[in-house]
C-alpha cells in the first residue's frame, strides 16, 4: 500500500498489522560500521508499550525488538537493517460484535472508501500499534544522532486543563504520564483516571526539545525543517496538530515582540537572544533548542455510549469495550521523538551529501588548471620538440589558453610563467 514508506537518504518502510504474527520496519540508507546498542533499542519499545501503568491498556505486548538482517557483531553492515516484533496478546473475537460498525473516530469508513476492504480486528495498518516499528527506527536513529550531540527530550506539557509548569528532563520518566512537573504530574493522572473510570477518554499536549542541532538543517521553500518534522509528526494517527516555538500565540502578538534580534557574545559569536522561532528561520535550524508542540486527541475507543450506523445504515447505540488507552500522550512521547528523529537523521545525511559535493567542487578547480596545464606542455613539445624543456613564453601560453578556452592566469601560475 502506498504511505508506508518515508525518508529520503535515511528512509524507512513499516508493515504488518495489529492482529497479523509480526509487524517490523526496514531500515535503509544507515551507513556501515555504526555500532547498535541492542539494549538501548529495546528500553525505547518499553516505553511505548502497552500494560506500563494505570493510565494505558492493559493489554501485555512485551514488544521484543530482534533485528533480522543489516548487523553484523553488532556493527551496521549498510545494507537494508530489519527489525521485526511478534504480536503477543491480540483479541481479534473482541472485534467480531463490531466488524460492520462504523466507530466514531476510527478508520473503517475512510478505509473501506479507498481499498474496498478493512481489516477491522483492531484496525490494521490503520492501529496505534504500527508505531511501536516508527519506535524501532528512530531508536537506531537517535543513536546515529546522538554521536553528532544531537538529543531528543519528549514530554506530556498538558493533559486537560492540567499544565507542566516547569520542565525537569530527570523527572519525565519517573511518572505515569511522562510529565516534567513534579507537581502537576499526579494531578495528571488523577484526572485521567477518573475519566476512564467514566468511560470516556481525554487527549493532551505533547512537547519535544531537540538540542545540539548545528545550524543550516533544512532547505528553503517546500523542504523546511518544521515542513519536514510537521509531516512527520503529524503521521501519527492520535496528532491533529503542530506547532513551533511561540506557535499559535503568535497571532495574538506584535512583530516586535516575536522577533528574535541577534547580538554577539563574549566569544564573538553572533546569536540570536530570544527562541520565539523554536530554532528555525527560513525554514533552516539556527542552532538553537528546536521547540516544537503536537495536539494529542483523546483515544477513539471509549466505553461511553454513542450512537452511530452499520454498514447498512442501521442506527446503532455503541459502547466499546476491550482494552484501550484513556490517554495516549504518554506513549505519544517515544514515538513523537522517534518521528523527529527519523526526520532529523535524514536532514543532516542530505546536509553532508552538500558539504562534500561543495568540498569536490572546490578541489575540482585547482585538479583542472592542472588538467590545462598539461595539455599546453604536451602541446608545445608537439609543436616545438627542439623546444622541450625550455619552457613557453607568456605571449604563447595566452595564445594557446585562447585557442583551447582555458584559463591563462591560472595556467600560468602553475607553469611558473
Amino acid at each position: 500500500m502506498a504511505g508506508s514508506k518515508t525518508g529520503t537518504l535515511y528512509s524507512i518502510m513499516t508493515f504488518g498489522e495489529s492482529h497479523g504474527p509480526f509487524i517490523g520496519v526496514v531500515i535503509d540508507g544507515i551507513k556501515p560500521g555504526i555500532e547498535i546498542d541492542e539494549t538501548a533499542l529495546q528500553q525505547e519499545m518499553t516505553r511505548r508499550r502497552p500494560g506500563q501503568s494505570s493510565v494505558t491498556t492493559p493489554r501485555q505486548e512485551k514488544d521484543r525488538a530482534r533485528i533480522v538482517s543489516g548487523v553484523f557483531e553488532g556493527k551496521t553492515t549498510g545494507t537494508p537493517l530489519c527489525i521485526i516484533v511478534e504480536n503477543e496478546d491480540q483479541r481479534s473475537k473482541d472485534y467480531g460484535q463490531i466488524k460492520d460498525i462504523y466507530r466514531p473516530g476510527h478508520a473503517s469508513f475512510t478505509f473501506l472508501k479507498k481499498y474496498g476492504m478493512f481489516d477491522y480486528r483492531g484496525g490494521g495498518r490503520a492501529s496505534g500499534r504500527e508505531t511501536a516499528m516508527r519506535v524501532a527506527a528512530g531508536a537506531i536513529a537517535k543513536q546515529v544522532l546522538a554521536g553528532h550531540g544531537i538529543a531528543i527530550h519528549g514530554f506530556t506539557r498538558q493533559i486537560g486543563s492540567f499544565i507542566a509548569r516547569t520542565v525537569d528532563y530527570n523527572t519525565i520518566e519517573t511518572n505515569a504520564v511522562r510529565c516534567p512537573d513534579p507537581e502537576i504530574a499526579p494531578q495528571m493522572v488523577g484526572f485521567i483516571e477518573s475519566i476512564a473510570e467514566a468511560g470516556d477518554s481525554v487527549g493532551g499536549i505533547v512537547e519535544l526539545h531537540i538540542t545540539g542541532l548545528p545550524a543550516g538543517l533544512g532547505d528553503p521553500v517546500f523542504d523546511k525543517i518544521d515542513a519536514e518534522l510537521a509531516k512527520g509528526i503529524m503521521s501519527i494517527g492520535a496528532v491533529k496538530g503542530v506547532e513551533f516555538g511561540d506557535g499559535f500565540a503568535v497571532a495574538n502578538q506584535l512583530g516586535s515582540q516575536t522577533n528574535d534580534v541577534f547580538f554577539q557574545n563574549e566569544s564573538g559569536e553572533i546569536l540570536p537572544r530570544t527562541n520565539h522561532a523554536g530554532g528555525i528561520l527560513g525554514g533552516i535550524s539556527t542552532g538553537q533548542p528546536l521547540v516544537l508542540r503536537l495536539a494529542v486527541k483523546p483515544p477513539s475507543s471509549i466505553r461511553k455510549e454513542q450512537i452511530t450506523v452499520d454498514k447498512s445504515g442501521k442506527e446503532i447505540n455503541l459502547s466499546i469495550g476491550g482494552r484501550h488507552d484513556p490517554c495516549i500522550c504518554p506513549r505519544v512521547v517515544p514515538v513523537a521523538e522517534a518521528m523527529a528523529a527519523l526526520v532529523l537523521l535524514d536532514l543532516l545525511l542530505i546536509q553532508e551529501a552538500i558539504l562534500e559535493n561543495r568540498a569536490d567542487v572546490e578541489l575540482d578547480q585547482p585538479a583542472q588548471a592542472i588538467v590545462d596545464a598539461q595539455i599546453l606542455l604536451l602541446l608545445k613539445e608537439k609543436e616545438n620538440p627542439a623546444r622541450k624543456g625550455t619552457g613557453a613564453s607568456g605571449e604563447q601560453i595566452e595564445e594557446w589558453c585562447r585557442q583551447l578556452g582555458l584559463d591563462a592566469e591560472r595556467v600560468k601560475g602553475l607553469l611558473g610563467g
